[in-house]
């Protein structure tokens, strides 16, 4: 779909409105540019050269491979699932959800968080905005007609959306992770997972179709990953109400950045205590907001860099594996990153339970091998000798 402005089916979820608060010579400029939306966003963006990716096949016996598919930069969210996947049940799910992305970061922006708040099942305050974003998103999976079943960190039951077993979906989500921030205006988002069939529990991350995750900052974004895919996958909200593809991130290297969660830890965790000793004697970069979301999405973006959030005997686990850990394990991974709680891959990890809790680490492949040979006294990734500082 090439339209201004995208209408979903339901026309309930996203407000038909004008463009908010451009300028008249701002908007003919954008529209007289929409072929190189890079010109505002960074010309980089379109001519890096991992920014495309290609899906090839062979086209006869005795005959060399060929291009059928290409996803390039300036796609539109659809044009891109068009050529990244064939499943049409998948491609209606994940641009439904963006549908309902799109007008959670509209109430976002608008929302007044002065005071108003609520309680979720489990006795954590969340903002009147949470609620609103968890109805969106339920609405978003029944009208897609292709989510059997859906469970939010706000509702954790699983919720019956009305569509096939076969060729269906499962979606666990977190609402509005980081919504005690939103007041202060921090940077919030939305994390989801998509399973194939009718089960959340007894799986595994790494059977994970799809994951994704909003980004409420300054710009919007859509970061996407798709199981068969490589690569993970930026989109971004423009003035008129299109996802744009904007940037590929392959490949996550090293790099002197950390975001250090759950630091009281360190109180009683002495290896933690001792990593974190590390980043700092080191001189590390501290980048750390207090959202998981932008904390992760950095890793992405930048391509580079750790995230922790550990345990100890005082400071439990409060992270859910199944709606915010694993999702964007996928998400690492596919960006050519990696994940821990420590001894594996959070995508290795069975999700028994809808509540279950875990602790985690994200970024390169070295900064796994130190977290892990720091916390467990060894690697999975590599044995031997501890790593040396980052470059």
């Amino acid at each position: 779909m090439e339209t201004g402005v995208l209408t979903y089916t339901c026309g309930t979820l996203v407000p038909h409105t004008s463009r908010p608060s451009s300028t008249p010579s701002l908007s003919r400029f954008i529209n007289s540019q929409s072929s190189k939306c890079s010109a505002i966003y960074g010309e980089s963006l379109r001519l890096s050269p991992k920014s495309q990716s290609r899906r090839t096949a062979k086209v006869g016996a005795g005959k060399s491979s060929s291009t059928i598919t290409r996803c390039e930069i300036g796609d539109s969210l659809e044009e891109f699932l068009t050529k990244a996947t064939p499943d049409k049940n998948l491609i209606r799910l994940l641009v439904s959800m963006g549908e309902a992305l799109r007008t959670i970061s509209f109430k976002v922006r608008t929302a007044s968080c002065g005071g108003t708040a609520c309680v979720n099942s489990f006795g954590d305050e969340q903002l009147a905005v949470d609620i609103l974003a968890n109805q969106l998103l339920f609405e978003a999976l029944r009208y897609s007609h292709f989510c059997k079943y859906a469970c939010s960190e706000e509702v954790p039951e699983l919720q019956d959306m009305g569509g096939p077993v076969e060729g269906g979906f499962s979606v666990a989500f977190d609402p509005l992770d980081g919504s005690s921030i939103v007041d202060t205006n921090f940077t919030v988002g939305t994390i989801f997972g998509v399973w194939p069939g009718d089960k959340l529990t007894g799986v595994t991350g790494g059977d994970q179709v799809a994951a994704a995750m909003g980004i409420y900052g300054p710009r919007t974004t859509y970061v996407l990953a798709l199981k068969d895919l490589p690569g993970t996958h930026e989109f971004l909200l423009l003035d008129e109400g299109k996802w744009q593809h904007v940037k590929d991130t392959t490949e996550i290297g090293e790099g002197k950045m950390f975001s250090p969660g759950n630091l009281r830890a360190t109180s009683d965790n002495p290896d933690y205590a001792k990593l974190i000793d590390y980043y700092v004697k080191e001189k590390y970069t501290l980048r750390y907001t207090g959202g998981m979301v932008p904390d992760v999405n950095q890793i992405i973006v930048k391509e580079k860099g750790i995230f922790t959030n550990v345990t100890s005997p005082s400071a439990k686990a409060k992270l859910r594996l199944l709606f915010e850990v694993a999702p964007l394990g996928l998400l690492v991974e596919k960006a050519g990153g990696y994940s821990s709680d420590g001894k594996q891959s959070v995508l290795d990890k069975v999700i028994s339970t809808l509540d279950e809790r875990t602790q985690v680490a994200y970024g390169s492949k070295n900064e796994i091998i130190r977290f892990e040979e720091t916390l467990y006294g060894s690697s999975r990734l590599k044995a031997g000798t501890p790593l040396a500082a980052a470059v």
